[in-house]
């Protein structure tokens, strides 16, 4: 944390730097990105393959059948991509948190949300459903109570709920051979939601590069 210069009529805010961590949070969103399109053409790999005539990998009542080369690929594949995101979401609420200090200071109000918030809105849920947006726009209102909310976090917020919808986005309702079998017989939903995943990523980018820019602004402005 850095100390600023005195402001007139009070103490200085005490303000967290937020480029550094807008840089790693738009590094992350991208290499996330990037781990959903290769998620993608395995998807189309395996499609045109076509399901072995072994049957699916899962073969029910418990029974496993080995898997193959290009199956087994994909098992890498899913993995290192839920790897890629978790690392993802650690370092966008490392930076969501560091913007929500410094409104908090600007300004001088508690936000909207607790800061158990910050990290458990993602997970309760229906909860789940609108906090992690409210938090996101606490940290535009706050400062810029005249302004109306930038679009680019509805549009954000609005690709991640579609990514979750249905079980075939950011959380899969099915294992990872669950996924393999439907692959193999119907793949357009998983596209969808790979393709989905990908805007959402890079809204979220767009998004984080906007609220840091808006709020440097404003710390600037103020003199800070």
């Amino acid at each position: 944390m850095i100390e600023q210069e005195s402001a007139p009529g009070g103490p200085p805010p005490t303000l967290r730097p937020v480029r550094g961590a807008a840089r790693c949070a738009v590094a992350a969103l991208a290499l996330a990105a990037v781990a959903w399109v290769v998620r993608a053409v395995w998807h189309l790999r395996l499609a045109a393959a076509g399901e072995p005539a072994s049957g699916p990998p899962d073969q029910g009542g418990g029974v496993h059948r080995p898997l193959n080369a290009l199956e087994d690929s994909y098992h890498l594949v899913s993995s290192a991509g839920a790897g890629v995101t978790a690392v993802c979401a650690i370092v966008f609420l490392h930076w969501l948190d560091q913007v929500r200090d410094n409104a908090k200071a600007l300004t001088g109000a508690d936000p909207r949300y607790g800061d158990g918030w910050l990290w458990l809105g993602w997970v309760v849920p229906v909860a789940n459903l609108w906090i992690p947006r409210g938090v996101v726009a606490d940290v535009h209102s706050s400062v810029f109570p005249e302004r109306p909310l930038p679009t680019v976090v509805n549009w954000w917020w609005g690709l991640w709920l579609l990514g979750l919808a249905g079980g075939v986005g950011i959380i899969y309702a099915d294992d990872t051979d669950e996924v393999i079998a439907r692959a193999y017989h119907d793949v357009a939903p998983l596209l969808t939601a790979d393709l989905v995943i990908v805007a959402a990523a890079a809204a979220a980018a767009l998004m984080v590069h906007t609220l840091t820019t808006a709020q440097q602004e404003q710390i600037a402005r103020k003199g800070y």
